[in-house]
């Protein structure tokens, strides 16, 4: 797992986690998101079911948590059941 969660206070930058894990943005009312890669200062997340990519503060994510991606995963899978991805 990465350490995305860092201690209040503390000034260390997050380590960047691997491309595709499932970030929660807390800035934009804990929207999950695929991480994507790193973008200047920003992290650049994907949705889950497709669609524009987002930049977020890396002191803004947190690694979104088991029923989160539990989450994430089943609305993909429906998305795709339904064709709006591939």
């Amino acid at each position: 797992m990465c350490a995305v969660n860092n201690p209040p206070g503390d000034q260390e930058p997050p380590q960047v986690p691997p491309t595709g894990t499932l970030l929660v943005d807390t800035g934009q009312r804990d929207r999950v998101g695929e991480f994507r890669g790193v973008a200047g200062p920003y992290w650049s997340l994907r949705p889950v079911c497709g669609g524009t990519e987002w930049e977020v503060e890396p002191v803004n994510v947190r690694v979104a948590s088991p029923m989160e991606r539990l989450r994430a995963e089943n609305a993909r899978c429906n998305a795709r059941s339904a064709g709006r991805i591939l």
